[in-house]
């Protein structure tokens, strides 16, 4: 099944430093910026464009090959593309998926996302990792340097970069059967449809708010417990956030977080976040259940951590998981409530299942207090 690339066309990605590098086009016309980034994934491309928290972010996928099973509709995590744009080493002009509904090439094109594919994908994840995250350019319209610097100046930096209540939904919405036992409302910062899933799944009645929803109206909906989603930008910047977070932790009802849901998580509790040198993305990174002694191989996909120091000095905080790469906090709960975070993705997609008895607890806590 070919894809509708036929010609190539040049294209160009410049990064802050100066580091320049061209390549050819892949997917739309034009040009696109962001926080440049990588992800270790072998698989499981789409969802990983699709998933809220890479908004504002250009993307390299670190294997060798991209496209080369096609996409399927139901392969997604939110209602579209959230990549500012791709950089890849080899695009696949031939799928073979026989269930796939178009190419990847169609499907960028059709969600208007500039990529860039024959780069040297190794060498700019070296420079990344070396040289830390910053903002980047790409290209197939402007093939001067100073031109591409100047598009560059006006792409943001992350820290500091509220974007949650931009791509959080703007109507409330419910999942499940309103006749299910237990009843969750949902922060929308950026959720991930599996997510959602994964809490119908186990009998919950799932309502998702928009992001800036204040906490009387979270209470309406009498919920038996909390969840704090995922989403992209910056924690710091979210004092709404927060707000709502030390609210309904005087509820002392259950509530679980991911990924930025548990650097709100910590913010709530005073404890700062910071912005990493590169970031973790990918579907293979190791964490320790400190709890339990057991490892697990984990999704991630966060630029933000909460602070070491503050987590240990906190009186009412425990830690429960680490990375085993790093050492960076990977997951807390609270001593003196039913309240815990992870900073991967448990709902792994895509990715392995080794952490999603994190749901089960979930709700065998908020079980308890009924």
């Amino acid at each position: 099944m070919p894809a509708t690339q036929s010609v190539t066309y040049p294209a160009w990605l410049l990064l802050q430093d100066g580091t320049l590098f061209k390549g050819k086009s892949f997917g739309a016309k034009g040009t696109t910026g962001g926080e440049i980034c990588f992800n270790t994934g072998m698989t499981g491309y789409q969802e990983v464009f699709t998933d809220p928290s890479y908004t504002g972010q250009v993307l390299i996928m670190n294997t060798a090959y991209i496209g080369n099973y096609g996409v399927k509709n139901e392969d997604i995590e939110s209602d579209s593309v959230k990549i500012k744009g791709l950089i890849c080493k080899n695009i696949s002009e031939r799928y073979s998926r026989m269930t796939a509904n178009d190419s990847l090439e169609d499907y960028l094109v059709k969600n208007n996302i500039v990529a860039i594919y024959d780069v040297d994908t190794r060498a700019l994840v070296q420079h990344v990792r070396s040289k830390g995250a910053m903002n980047c350019v790409i290209s197939t319209e402007i093939n001067d340097e100073a031109g591409l610097k100047a598009e560059l100046a006006k792409v943001p930096d992350m820290s500091g970069l509220e974007l949650s209540s931009q791509i959080s939904t703007k109507e409330s919405y419910t999942l499940g059967s309103p006749n299910a036992p237990i009843r969750i409302a949902v922060m929308d910062y950026g959720v991930k449809r599996n997510i959602l899933q994964c809490m119908v799944d186990r009998d919950a009645f799932v309502k998702v708010f928009p992001a800036k929803t204040d906490f009387a109206t979270l209470q309406e909906f009498n919920p038996d417990g909390y969840f704090i989603s995922n989403g992209p930008g910056d924690p710091a910047s979210m004092d709404y956030a927060v707000k709502t977070m030390k609210e309904i932790l005087q509820t002392k009802k259950p509530l679980f977080g991911i990924c930025l849901g548990h650097q709100l998580l910590a913010e709530a509790n005073d404890i700062p976040t910071y912005k990493m040198h590169h970031g973790h993305r990918g579907l293979n990174h190791p964490v320790k259940n400190l709890i339990t002694g057991r490892s697990e191989i984990t999704t991630q996909n966060h630029g933000f951590g909460v602070v070491p120091e503050a987590v240990q000095k906190a009186e009412n905080i425990e830690i429960t998981h680490v990375n085993l790469n790093d050492g960076s906090i990977e997951g807390i709960r609270m001593k003196n409530q039913p309240a815990f975070s992870v900073q991967y993705h448990p709902e792994a997609t895509p990715g392995p299942h080794d952490s999603r008895y994190l749901f089960d607890d979930f709700i065998a806590m908020i079980k308890e207090g009924l």
